[in-house]
């Protein structure tokens, strides 16, 4: 059995009304970085955390996508055609 840890790192930033999300994954091969952002309108309640749940879901989505976006690049180079992984095809291939 393989186990390994891997750990993203999530950074809020808010500022007039604005909350921007960065979480970036560090492995050995390669770093990924994913964004999100979140917008309060001024009818909105002033809630931080309802604007840091949606940014840093939007950031943590986007890096999903980035990864899965890496499998099925590298399964495609692997197989030497175009593959879809996930609902995502590859780029090489």
């Amino acid at each position: 059995m393989r186990v390994e840890r891997r750990h993203v790192t999530l950074e809020l930033t808010t500022e007039d009304g604005r909350t921007t999300a960065k979480a970036v994954l560090v492995t050995d091969e390669r770093t990924r970085h994913g964004a999100g952002d979140a917008w309060r309108k001024a009818t909105d309640f002033d809630v931080p955390e309802i604007g840091d749940e949606l940014a840093a879901g939007r950031a943590l989505v986007d890096l999903g996508t980035r990864l899965i976006q890496d499998a099925a690049d590298d399964v495609g180079t692997l197989e030497g055609r175009r593959v879809t992984v996930g609902g995502v095809a590859s780029h090489t291939g």
